[in-house]
């Protein structure tokens, strides 16, 4: 990588890192959600500083420029991220379903006494 892309990556990292301690505090972001974000700008800066793992990595995934590497990272990352909120929009959906359910049940029953 060259010494401008090194520097952008390691701003970049290194504001996800910032941002995110900065919302935690702010309560606009739940500790369960900050962590993943942390552990990703952290690793963004682990790649750029530690620049034979980017290497073996590059070499492992075949990719010929490191940027293509953390792009497919970057790429993968986003996939597991979506794959997570799905599971969770899921689990909130049948959450809802029961509740609207027993809001039902309790209304009906109030109707009847």
């Amino acid at each position: 990588m060259t010494l401008h892309q090194k520097i952008f990556a390691l701003i970049i990292g290194i504001s996800i890192f910032v941002v995110i301690i900065e919302m935690v505090r702010r309560r606009k972001l739940d500790e369960e959600y900050s962590f993943l974000w942390i552990v990703i700008g952290i690793g963004i800066v682990i790649l750029v500083l530690w620049e034979d793992l980017l290497e073996k990595l590059t070499h492992i995934v075949g990719a010929v420029a490191h940027t293509t590497t953390i792009f497919i990272f970057g790429l993968m990352i986003l996939v597991l991220i979506n794959l997570h909120f799905s599971v969770k929009i899921t689990k909130l959906s049948r959450q809802i379903k029961e509740l609207g359910q027993e809001i039902a049940i309790l209304k009906s029953v109030k109707k009847e006494v």
